[in-house]
């Protein structure tokens, strides 16, 4: 595990060795063992990485070149089966310095070009320099669960594991993109390939980018197969074979060089990882989880149970958080204003275990493959009016809805249940509800907004492109493309690395998940059945029943309790302040009354109020020191992203 970072040129020159060390230094949490830099003789490549030594401790230096140093490589993350590869590449007469899986990636170039990484299995971000051809080479694994960002300005394409890279070689790239802006406000995060600012991308998971003779080409070389086309012959065939392939996606993932562990939220995914890790490891596996003391938000029994029943060496912490030094550290170093809340206990529990492992397995994944979020149910089910003709549903959105008063009851519900399935949908996801009924964003915001797309339209090409025929289908194809990497991927990388610690994801196995994807939706959701047939797989590994009967939290905490109380004081301070509405990305009138209504207590907002005030710490606690400035040019539109929805 490693952050990388480089400046690759059109031209020679110009490239300092110095631009590269200040690239790195913004990404030493990312690995703190030691720094590899390289400029090109003709300087017209610089790579550099940070590393986090996990295999070959001793040898594995980065950059990596190739026996006669014309192709060079740095890495960030775990190639799985680069064993096997590298015994075929040695038979094919490649010669290794190294036991690293980087050098195995760059002889698999040599082979087969950009195709090598159809070869990979595993989660990567790298970047292939070949000096021949002048040309670079850089890959995101398939999911997304590694960073890689980049920017192509005058001739020059600067890439990095984190934006900050890139800022240190180009602060006059630090100017904010309104549009991204808007999508964080409607979903909490800003979906690939957009960043916070105008000219910074993100690669897409399941991308390439190459860039030759002054030219930048994204393309996809990845994408879920087709859902529900290969139905099982019995529920009994699809246990076997779901647990020998998941059994597997665990056992490939411990390969380590350094203590490993697994983060247990004592939830169904977590606990069947380490199940499966206990049955996989030799000695008994060390597990970390959090409790707080409010016991509605307490999942620490539950993780006792499943390490007690697995023999685990189980640590465990009760939190008790100063919330306002622990908000305003963060918001510090997220790059991105980031809405989730449970960013929280995933950094308590990896600093957890980072205290006694260097490596861990979680569960994450599980819910967009095996359709996990209540939501699901929720908003697809929501059915009484869908026998009524569209016009009436429109009749109703134009003519009835505004003349029924603010606050009587059902009236946002009968709204959006009027409205066609896959709207629906991203209704509930979406700020778009609560901005329609108590108008949030500042005029000026709106303004400045107008030369952009609707937010859900990027969401509704998904839904349109996704090799599905029924709407579960669609929905989970929807958020494996945008809400995984976006969110859940971002928020597990970010807190893991800011506490130098490597997170790995089994159940986000590739191949693992396209056998799961080729399932039909009956077997993942079945009547009100989430996970149907993965809490049968956990069952049937042994996870005890009291996990699998309670209701799913994940890594929860008591946001609503905060909010009324530790960081109410916060809250009011920071979003009433003339210093953020000021701003104009907020309504005040709409902030007031999203206050009132919390506070009195007649309704929970406290998502959204959450969302926001991460918003406005990440303005004052990073942007601010950037110096950004403000775009208010409506130039960087989604659809003009190189690899947008694909």
């Amino acid at each position: 595990m490693c952050g990388i970072a480089g400046i690759v040129t059109a031209a020679a020159g110009g490239i300092e060795a110095a631009t590269i060390h200040r690239m790195c230094q913004t990404i030493v949490h990312r690995g703190p063992d030691e720094e590899g830099i390289f400029v090109s003789g003709g300087g017209g490549c610089g790579f550099g990485m940070r590393r986090l030594s996990i295999i070959d401790l001793v040898g594995g230096h980065q950059p990596v070149f190739n026996e006669d140093r014309s192709s060079w490589i740095v890495f960030n993350g775990e190639i799985f089966n680069f064993s096997e590869l590298r015994r075929e590449l040695e038979t094919r007469g490649h010669h290794f310095s190294t036991r690293t899986d980087t050098e195995v990636i760059l002889h698999l170039y040599e082979e087969l070009g950009a195709d090598c990484v159809r070869k990979l299995r595993g989660m990567f971000a790298f970047a292939i320099y070949d000096e021949r051809r002048r040309s670079l080479l850089m890959a995101r694994d398939r999911l997304g669960i590694k960073p890689l960002h980049y920017a192509f300005v005058d001739g020059r394409l600067l890439f990095g594991s984190e934006i900050s890279a890139i800022l240190a070689a180009a602060p006059e790239l630090a100017t904010l993109s309104h549009e991204s802006l808007r999508h964080y406000m409607y979903f909490g995060y800003i979906p690939d390939p957009a960043t916070a600012f105008v000219s910074i991308r993100k690669l897409p998971p399941g991308h390439l980018l190459e860039f030759e003779r002054g030219a930048v080409q994204v393309r996809k070389y990845w994408d879920l197969p087709p859902y529900g086309t290969n139905p099982p012959a019995s529920e009994e065939e699809c246990l076997e074979e779901m647990e020998s392939r998941l059994a597997e996606a665990v056992r490939i993932a411990l390969v380590a060089d350094v203590p490993l562990g697994a983060l247990l939220s004592g939830g169904t995914d977590s606990s069947t990882v380490v199940a499966l890790m206990a049955r996989a490891s030799s000695r008994p596996v060390k597990t970390f989880s959090i409790g707080f003391r409010h016991a509605d938000f307490d999942e620490s029994r539950y993780a006792r149970l499943v390490a007690e029943k697995f023999a685990t060496e189980h640590y465990e912490l009760v939190v008790e958080p100063d919330l306002v030094a622990t908000v305003e550290s963060l918001t510090r170093s997220l790059e991105e204003p980031f809405g989730d809340s449970s960013m929280l206990p995933t950094y308590y529990i990896s600093r957890l275990a980072r205290q006694h492992v260097t490596v861990v397995l979680s569960g994450d994944g599980g819910d967009e493959l095996f359709a996990g979020y209540e939501r699901y149910p929720l908003r697809l089910r929501s059915r009484a009016f869908d026998s009524l003709p569209a016009w009436a549903g429109g009749f109703y959105r134009e003519h009835i809805h505004r003349k029924v008063p603010y606050g009587f009851p059902g009236r946002n519900r009968v709204y959006n249940a009027l409205l066609p399935p896959e709207e629906r949908y991203l209704e509930g996801i979406s700020l778009r509800g609560f901005e329609r009924e108590i108008s949030l964003l500042g005029d000026d915001f709106r303004v400045s907004a107008n030369g952009h797309s609707d937010p859900l339209n990027l969401f509704r090409k998904y839904l349109a492109e996704a090799p599905a025929q029924d709407l579960l289908s669609r929905v989970l194809y929807l958020d494996t493309k945008t809400y995984l990497p976006g969110d859940i991927l971002a928020k597990v990388d970010r807190m893991s690395m800011v506490n130098s610690l490597e997170a790995r994801v089994p159940l986000l196995d590739h191949a693992f998940v396209e056998w799961v994807t080729g399932l039909p939706p009956q077997w993942k959701m079945r009547a009100r059945s989430q996970k149907y047939i993965f809490r049968k797989l956990a069952e049937r590994v042994g996870v005890p029943i009291e996990v699998l009967d309670r209701r799913k939290q994940g890594f929860a905490l008591p946001v609503v309790h905060w909010m009324r109380h530790e960081l109410k004081h916060m809250v009011l301070t920071v979003l009433l302040e003339p210093r953020t509405l000021q701003r104009g990305y907020f309504n005040p009138q709409g902030i007031r009354r999203l206050m009132d209504e919390h506070f009195q207590r007649r309704r929970d907002h406290s998502a959204r109020i959450w969302r926001f005030l991460m918003f406005e710490l990440w303005h004052r606690n990073f942007v601010e020191k950037l110096g950004a400035n403000d775009s208010k040019q409506p130039a960087d539109d989604y659809a003009s992203l190189g690899g947008g929805a694909g």
